[in-house]
């Protein structure tokens, strides 16, 4: 007589993680904190963002000393173009890195959403963005003796939204770029035209139609109104609000698309 062995139990699978969710204020702080910790062991850098905006003001101040109107005239604008430049630079190149290295992909497959890890690059960057652009305003107002009619604190909030603009492309950007030469390369298509197209060199309204077109829908055109609303009115204008609420909403939705767009490998 045979018996029958009972079937082996099937091995149930381990359940799945849970989704993470797209925004997590406490992972975002994580995120945050970890891309804070590794920028205190890189002076270089710190140097970049901390240090060459004020250089770069500093020599422009006395490439026009003997025309100091002419640095009224642009100083103030390009104080919210350095910052824009430095960020985007060492944003695009620090999460490449990232996605090249395999820090990129290990972080995701813990429960960390690509929104979490953009806000906390967000987050850090925007705390060295503060210090950059308060140093930078500093400078230009009290040491290089920026004529300014509006309050310094004005300025330093268009420096400051510019800079976190520059955060947003960078990490845009990156998503994009198969090497840290290729991100350094972004920067001629995307940040170049605007500089063109601002009203920096020309006034906008000079332009040919279709290029004041352009430059209608190019967020460091209101960076630079902005700036010149601070320079040549007493109070905050119904015009430098405008301005304000655009190059954010810009920074915002170019956030949003770098947490669609990222990915975990280089392409």
């Amino acid at each position: 007589m045979t018996t029958q062995t009972p079937p082996a139990p099937s091995a149930t699978p381990p359940p799945a993680p849970a989704p993470a969710r797209a925004l997590n204020a406490s992972r975002t702080t994580a995120t945050a904190a970890r891309v804070l910790r590794q920028l205190r062991h890189d002076p270089r850098t710190i140097a970049l963002l901390i240090l060459i905006p004020c250089v770069m003001l500093f020599l422009l101040r006395y490439v026009f000393d003997g025309s100091p109107r002419t640095f009224d005239g642009i100083g103030a604008s390009l104080l919210g173009v350095f910052p824009l430049i430095t960020m985007f630079l060492v944003t695009s190149i620090a999460t490449l890195r990232e996605r090249t290295s395999g820090t990129l992909e290990r972080l995701l497959a813990m429960p960390l959403g690509k929104g979490d890890l953009i806000a906390g690059y967000a987050l850090a960057f925007g705390a060295l963005a503060i210090v950059q652009s308060a140093l930078a305003t500093a400078l230009a107002v009290w040491f290089l003796d920026l004529d300014v009619i509006g309050s310094p604190w004005l300025l330093l909030l268009v420096a400051l939204l510019d800079a976190l603009l520059g955060t947003a492309l960078g990490l845009f950007v990156s998503a994009f770029a198969a090497s840290e030469f290729q991100a350094v390369q972004f920067m001629p298509a995307v940040i170049f035209p605007q500089l063109l197209l601002c009203g920096l060199f020309a006034p906008r309204d000079t332009m040919h139609p279709a290029l004041e077109a352009v430059s209608d829908v190019l967020p460091v055109s209101y960076a630079v109104d902005g700036m010149n609303e601070v320079l040549h009115h007493t109070d905050m204008t119904a015009t430098f609000v405008r301005d304000v609420l655009l190059v954010a909403g810009c920074a915002l939705l170019v956030l949003f698309l770098g947490a669609a767009t990222l990915r975990r490998r280089t392409p």
